[in-house]
């Protein structure tokens, strides 16, 4: 089972800045099942400009700081854009950054994290399963929200 989070503002589309997102989502994907586990509203953050943004890392100012403490445990984060230095910090934490096109639906992103889970294919769900131990994910859900995914490509029909 991997954790993976996304930026989103209704719970159905990627379509959200990682480090501006007011919202993200944590869903525990294993193979034909996906379980919400998390939902986390962030305030809106103020973009500073990258002259005044310099230096803020780890400071009251950080807007990401929130965002990866939230995000820790995950192994990838979706957003519709990451910048460099959020990139870094979540490749630091073990979170492989997924940039998509605004609008990608959560759904088919799961169900290709569930298909990869079975027959490989995607190198970052490959290592995350490598890397995963069993105490890494716990069984808590947010109750009526768990979806039935894609477990074989003879369901793709």
């Amino acid at each position: 089972m991997l954790r993976i989070a996304f930026a989103s503002t209704d719970r159905t589309h990627v379509d959200l800045h990682f480090g501006g997102a007011e919202r993200l989502v944590i869903f525990d994907v294993a193979p034909g099942r996906a379980d919400l586990i998390g939902v986390a509203e962030f305030v809106k953050a103020e973009n500073l400009g990258t002259d005044v943004r310099a230096g803020l890392a780890g400071t009251v100012e950080d807007k990401v700081l929130a965002k990866l403490d939230f995000v820790q445990g995950c192994a990838a984060v979706y957003a519709a854009s990451i910048g460099t230095s959020s990139i870094r910090r979540l490749m630091a934490l073990g979170i492989q950054p997924i940039i998509v096109d605004s609008g990608h639906e959560i759904l088919d992103l799961l169900n290709e994290v569930s298909l990869a889970l079975v027959y490989g294919g995607l190198p970052w769900v490959d290592r995350a399963k490598a890397n995963a131990r069993p105490d890494d994910v716990s069984p808590q859900r947010i109750e009526a929200d768990s979806r039935r995914l894609l477990a074989s490509a003879d369901e793709l029909d």
